[in-house]
């Protein structure tokens, strides 16, 4: 049996969709490493599978250049902490997923030590910062990519590479039962039925709900028997959800707030109004019209967007490589363009495109993913 340096792997995933993506892959390797302690950075679902929590995930959880900076000083304190904990504990392997400003440094340095390093998630060298390659070329013996045409891209850089398949796309149903779901959530629909989800994170909700809110005030007028079902991540995004929402007390009168519970909301949805990030391929997969909306401070956006690589921000267009939904960004993520795409998106003939069109990107990211990651890392373990 190959000799492994400690009886530990080291996790490192921030935020709620790092948490969430790695918690369907832990169980798998903690079943076929039983004499190994799960241990590191995550979020309630890692440690509800077993993950003994160095730090909680939502610590990390921080967009945009500006707001890092506030926070800097905490994220570098627990980065450091990691790293020495890491290389001092000497475990069989750490896996980063995602959060690849906080972890690629990280396993540049645990690598040099000798430590495996596997990567879940591929940092976005596609969408912006390409010359991040040749960081992750130093720092990772393995990536675990959930896109299939991440695979030229990282095969032509030398850096080995297993695609596993989106993990969301075992999770979500191929054909998402809607009445179900409204049922579940008790809710009798006479009219359309939007999901909002302006976020996760405390500045999203600060910049993206006033409008998201606002285009659902104008919905109203144009359909008064509207119902909107929003998700807060937890509650203190509930609270801050609710402080937006008092603003408008009548889309509130035709709302209901749920603790969690995204994933029903969505498919429980006729359309859904998200900001960007890893619910826009969430949406997709459910096979919901969804309009895109996203705002910070401006001069973070123009820092992000200066450095971008692609022309789209959302995950669904990406993988088309085309304008499958609208993304109302910065100016646009006002009220009076968002309700009306949201409009558009409840016609029936947009529905049935849209239907058929993610149907077929959900078959291309469906792959067993816990069996394919476990045994790429098993890999790793035996070298």
């Amino acid at each position: 049996m190959e000799q492994l340096t400690n009886n530990s792997i080291i996790w490192a995933a921030g935020e709620n969709s790092g948490d969430y993506l790695a918690s369907r892959v832990l169980p798998a390797v903690a079943a076929s490493r039983p004499n190994l302690k799960m241990e590191g950075i995550g979020g309630d679902r890692m440690i509800q599978d077993g993950l003994d929590p160095w730090f909680h995930a939502s610590e990390l959880s921080v967009r945009g250049y500006l707001e890092v900076i506030r926070h800097l000083p905490r994220i570098l304190k627990i980065r450091r902490e990691t790293m020495r904990r890491t290389v001092q504990l000497r475990p069989a392997a750490y896996i980063g997923v995602d959060a690849p400003d906080f972890n690629l440094s990280i396993e540049e340095k645990v690598r040099a030590s000798g430590i495996p390093v596997v990567h879940m998630v591929a940092p976005a060298v596609w969408a912006w910062r390409p010359q991040r390659i040749h960081q992750i070329k130093r720092a990772v013996d393995h990536l675990l990519l959930v896109f299939p045409f991440e695979e030229k891209i990282f095969k032509e850089a030398g850096i080995p590479s297993t695609y596993i398949g989106h993990p969301l796309a075992e999770i979500i149903p191929m054909v998402p039962d809607t009445e179900g779901a409204r049922r579940k959530l008790n809710i009798a629909a006479q009219g359309p039925v939007i999901a909002i989800l302006p976020g996760s994170r405390k500045d999203e909700i600060r910049w993206c709900a006033p409008a998201f809110f606002g285009a659902a005030s104008l919905l109203l007028k144009q359909e008064p028997r509207t119902r909107f079902i929003v998700p807060a991540a937890d509650e203190q995004r509930k609270k801050e959800i609710l402080e937006v929402l008092n603003r408008f007390p009548d889309v509130k009168d035709n709302t209901v707030l749920l603790d969690g519970k995204s994933h029903l909301a969505m498919e429980a949805a006729d359309a859904i109004l998200v900001a960007s990030g890893t619910a826009t391929l969430e949406a997709a997969l459910y096979k919901k019209p969804l309009v895109v909306g996203y705002a910070m401070p401006t001069l973070s956006a123009m820092l992000i967007l200066s450095k971008g690589q692609t022309k789209w921000i959302s995950l669904p267009n990406i993988l088309a490589q085309k304008t499958l939904v609208p993304e109302c960004v910065q100016m646009f993520c006002s009220p009076e363009i968002l309700s009306s795409h949201l409009l558009h998106a409840l016609e029936p003939k947009r529905q049935e495109y849209l239907k058929e069109v993610f149907s077929e990107m959900h078959e291309t990211l469906l792959r067993p993913t816990a069996q394919l990651a476990t045994e790429a890392i098993d890999q790793v373990l035996k070298r």
